[in-house]
């Protein structure tokens, strides 16, 4: 099985998967619009950039901060 999100050889793709749904899933109530346009936005954004690269440590983070992140880097 391949990993896509991997960190000192450990698989952290599950992690970091329930990590970004739960972002996206912020930013959609925040928003009022649905789970589909949020993750389109979100996926746009240099925050999701920076989780692709598991070196920064960002998913790590929890969820709010990173949304948080998001907003900065929205507004």
């Amino acid at each position: 099985m391949y990993s896509k999100y991997v960190y000192k050889e450990q698989d952290i793709t599950t992690d970091t998967l329930f990590k970004i749904e739960r972002v996206v899933s912020i930013i959609a109530e925040k928003e009022n619009i649905l789970f589909d346009e949020a993750y389109r936005k979100f996926l746009e954004s240099k925050v999701y950039g920076m989780l692709q690269r598991t070196n920064n440590l960002m998913w790590a983070e929890n969820a709010e901060f990173i949304v948080d992140e998001y907003y900065r880097e929205v507004a």
